[in-house]
């Protein structure tokens, strides 16, 4: 199905979040939080994005990197969604010897570099957005980073060599709700002034509402930013959108969900998918 209205894309998101509850009940693994945040990204991503599902490695595909490895869970779940590998593979995540690693896999279908450790993914990003502009291919490389990888010095490295080589088939969005895993942003490392950074780095710069599909949508059609330069879409969220109780909060970061919890929260959202 092409998507082609918000709530299309309201209910692919709700299906993700849906998947994404059921697999770390499952496991009972944590990472909720940060899954959650990034599910309005992803719905609209895997639409926007040259994929082939039927071909996963084919060469002028677009790259996708979640450098918040963490978070991989909505990543397989939206990739599950798209017919990148059957749905039941949902059911092996973070169980081991079996297909979906906790940390986000590329031996998964769909998954371009496997991630965990914090700063590492855009650095890779940028080495594929060179190797694409020297092979002479349109394809274009996002990669998906949040504030603990920002803390990192290899992603400021990373940021300025993109620039210095003018990488506009390099497109970096930030998944920014304020929380990492010990605490508030500004109780660990404060990134304001934070788009003034990136422009001060050589990026083009847009902010936007991260769980506005109108929003992501017209950021991702305006790219590149700027022609001759790398994109930063600075993308507002809340970490643990659409689990009410987890919402904004530091422990959505590390809390699993008992079988009370997951009863009481896919009613939430399939009453929220009714409407």
């Amino acid at each position: 199905m092409q998507i082609t209205s918000d709530k299309q894309y309201k209910e692919l998101a709700c299906h993700i979040r849906i998947d994404c509850l059921k697999m770390c009940h499952t496991a009972q693994s944590c990472h909720v939080g940060c899954m959650m945040s990034l599910v309005d990204l992803l719905a609209v991503l895997g639409e926007f994005m040259r994929l082939d599902p039927t071909n996963p490695t084919w060469p002028e595909r677009d790259r996708l990197i979640l450098s918040k490895g963490h978070g991989g869970g909505a990543l397989y779940a939206m990739l599950a969604e798209k017919g990148f590998f059957p749905k039941e593979w949902l059911k092996t995540y973070f169980k081991d010897n079996n297909k979906l690693s906790g940390h986000i896999s590329h031996y998964v279908p769909g998954v371009d570099l496997s991630t965990g450790a914090l700063g590492h993914g855009l650095p890779v990003a940028v080495g594929m957005a060179v190797s694409g502009r020297y092979c002479g291919s349109d394809r274009r490389v996002f990669c998906i980073v949040g504030e603990g990888d920002l803390n990192e010095g290899s992603s400021w490295e990373a940021i300025m060599f993109a620039a210095q080589h003018g990488l506009d088939n390099l497109t970096m969005i930030v998944d920014y709700n304020r929380i990492q895993c010990i605490g508030r942003i500004e109780d660990v490392i404060e990134l304001e002034p934070f788009a003034e950074k990136f422009s001060a780095f050589r990026w083009a710069v847009s902010e936007i509402d991260g769980h506005n599909y109108q929003q992501i949508e017209d950021a991702l059609n305006s790219l590149p930013l700027q022609k001759g330069k790398p994109s930063c879409i600075i993308a507002h969220t809340v970490k643990g959108k659409g689990v009410s109780w987890m919402e904004d909060t530091v422990e959505s970061h590390f809390k699993s969900i008992n079988d009370e919890e997951l009863a009481q929260l896919l009613r939430e959202l399939e009453a929220e998918h009714a409407v």
